[in-house]
């Protein structure tokens, strides 16, 4: 499922500071970045199932790995795990409307973050 119009698409933020944020948020990086991306994943549990709320972003200046890196943010993502194959995001999963308006009040948040960060 995609976020349109949440406010962070096409947002540029420093890594450095960007990183910060999302892991306030309980957002992870880990080993989901190369030198051009970076991705930034929540886990969500419910009822035995497995949820990921997505933040994709892409170096405009520098490198991910540097971490000295301006990047440029994409729509979330909310996608659902299926063991072993992966996340899935299309327009045939359904997600828990709690599940949804929490990832909604994430992204609020990360859009205040960066916003705070910008000024």
């Amino acid at each position: 499922m995609k976020f349109d119009n949440t406010g962070i698409e096409n947002q540029t933020v420093d890594l450095s500071r960007l990183n910060s944020l999302m892991e306030d948020l309980g957002f992870v990086l880990a080993g989901q970045w190369d030198y051009e991306r970076a991705t930034y994943d929540r886990k969500f549990e419910t009822k035995g199932e497995v949820f990921y709320l997505r933040v994709q972003g892409y170096a405009i200046e520098g490198e991910i790995d540097s971490n000295h890196a301006v990047v440029k943010i994409l729509a979330p993502l909310l996608g659902k795990h299926y063991y072993p194959h992966g996340v899935e995001y299309g327009e045939g999963e359904t997600f828990p409307k709690s599940l949804i308006e929490q990832s909604q009040k994430l992204i609020a948040q990360i859009k205040e973050g960066i916003e705070h960060i910008n000024q």
